[in-house]
């Protein structure tokens, strides 16, 4: 369940309270490349990536979230993707099979944090890359597809976690990740780049969302879509500037954070960020 944060004077909800796991990037480095977005020839400065996380905790511990922490593990530099770890509904946690070889060691890590603390886990089956793939809202779960998670894990989650799971195809290899080309503005809405998508999975987001954000080819192009939301604070690229000027003339509160070292790995705020819904 998620608890209601402080109210303002006039009794607006400013949002909800949300527990998050994260990664501290002691390790991060582009020393390989299984994205578009990757280029071991250019590599990536760790201080700079754990300065710029750090800003990233702060900003949510700021807006009244819990954060806890999962151990780093060298030899591991994109661990700091907790968002690919696991997917938690309900107390109950979905495990990650990652697609490539050298993130596999992270879905037995982030599963024993999980297990360890006495959550109900599930090893999956299936190659799936967590909340990278698996987007909850209210009355459903939106699962991506195409180049990471097998369709057959988003019935294996749906089945171990009793939530419906939309499946929706991603064409374009920059938005690899569902969390890349979508993000949840709330429990009944999102916002989204359409070219992402084949155009049947389009139709079906013009379907369930008809007041949805939809954003632009820039946006996209800086991960504005790898943004994370508390139903009213925005946390998102700060390059994301016409996304954050539509979030603001909706009457979200935009949190804009700089995390250009960890795009040079693919990533972005969501990327960072790992829902623990108990």
């Amino acid at each position: 369940m998620t608890t209601p944060l402080v109210v303002t004077t006039s009794g607006e909800t400013t949002g909800t309270a949300r527990h998050y796991l994260m990664c501290r990037p002691e390790f991060f480095a582009v020393s390989y490349a299984i994205n578009p977005w990757m280029d071991p020839a250019k590599g990536a400065d760790t201080a700079t990536a754990v300065r710029q996380w750090e800003a990233l905790r702060e900003a949510y511990e700021s807006l009244g979230h819990t954060v806890s922490l999962i151990d780093p593990v060298e030899g591991l530099p994109d661990m700091v993707f907790a968002a690919n770890g696991a997917l938690v509904v309900d107390g109950r946690v979905y495990g990650a099979r990652f697609t490539h070889a050298e993130r596999t060691a992270e879905g037995p890590a982030y599963l024993k944090w999980f297990a360890d603390r006495g959550f109900e886990t599930l090893e999956p089956t299936f190659v799936n890359e967590g909340e990278g793939d698996y987007l909850t809202l209210d009355e459903m779960i939106l699962a991506g597809t195409g180049f990471r998670t097998d369709v057959a894990a988003h019935m294996e989650a749906q089945e171990f976690l009793g939530r419906p799971v939309v499946t929706l195809r991603l064409v374009d290899p920059r938005f690899y990740h569902l969390d890349t080309a979508l993000f949840p503005l709330g429990g009944t809405n999102v916002a989204y780049y359409p070219e992402a998508f084949s155009p049947g999975s389009l139709r079906v987001l013009q379907r369930l969302f008809p007041d949805a954000v939809v954003a632009t080819a820039a946006d996209a192009e800086v991960l504005g879509l790898n943004a994370v939301s508390d139903g009213r604070h925005v946390v998102v690229n700060a390059e994301a500037t016409g996304l954050t000027l539509e979030l603001e003339r909706r009457g979200y509160d935009v949190v804009p954070v700089d995390l250009s070292e960890l795009r040079k790995a693919g990533g972005g705020p969501k990327c960072c960020t790992l829902e623990i819904r108990a």
